[in-house]
């Protein structure tokens, strides 16, 4: 296998975290920003979550942005839209605060800086979720900006989530890029492994934060930690 091109997932994977624990604390930063606006943090969550899953539902159709706002304003009214220029501003002054809910590794941005040194495009392959205030200050928290990556997938940007493999294609049609010179680097088996490899990308699952929900066996994919992924990454560019 020769690789061109590595797609690094973020959250999990170059950005060490618990999901779970990293959504709980950064919700109840979100919440704190909008209680004088009389969000309830129940209502809220439920209200972002759904939100969240309009956009994992999105066809195509429209932007992951639009899919959102349309779900978020379905159910709070259209003076949701009142409150979105504080929405935006939480991300990009005070989501900075989530970033003690996350770990840290230096070898994440030694793999992507080996990746580069070795001629290879690198993509950052984040689940669009977010908007890029927010992506960009999670980059910076894994020691990383954004000049290192050709495209950043971002909530306005895209029109395709993960795990649907639409996300991957759309990647490739994007960049002109073949899946079969393409690596896909993620922690989540579902999301990262088995739907890149449905788009003909092959994949590399990290294991530090390892998520596997369908308890699929590991050896189906490579796998190990970044001393792991370095080698087979260099082993990829070089092959013939």
């Amino acid at each position: 296998m020769s690789i061109s091109t590595v797609m690094f997932d973020l959250d999990g994977t170059l950005l060490p975290m618990d999901n779970d624990e990293f959504t709980r604390g950064y919700f109840k930063l979100l919440a704190a920003k909008l209680a004088p606006r009389g969000y309830e943090l129940k209502a809220l969550v439920d209200g972002i979550w759904a939100g969240v899953a309009a956009m994992v539902a999105n066809d195509g159709s429209r932007t992951n942005e639009e899919a959102f706002w349309a779900r978020f304003t379905g159910i709070f009214g259209e003076g949701a839209l009142a409150d979105r220029p504080l929405i935006e501003e939480f991300y990009e002054r005070d989501f900075d605060a989530a970033r003690r809910f996350c770990g840290y590794n230096p070898a994440a941005a030694e793999t992507v800086a080996l990746a580069r040194g070795l001629g290879l495009r690198c993509i950052l392959a984040t689940n669009p979720l977010f908007p890029p205030a927010a992506t960009r200050l999670r980059i910076g928290w894994a020691g990383l900006r954004p000049e290192d990556f050709e495209l950043i997938t971002t909530y306005d940007n895209c029109s395709y989530c993960k795990p649907n493999p639409d996300y991957y294609r759309d990647i490739l049609r994007r960049r002109g890029l073949d899946g079969a010179e393409c690596l896909m680097v993620g922690n989540d088996a579902d999301e990262d492994a088995e739907a890149a490899s449905a788009a003909g990308i092959s994949a590399f699952l990290l294991t530090d934060c390892l998520i596997n929900r369908s308890g699929a066996p590991l050896d189906a994919y490579p796998h190990g930690g970044f001393p792991e992924l370095k080698k087979y990454i260099a082993s990829a560019a070089r092959a013939e």
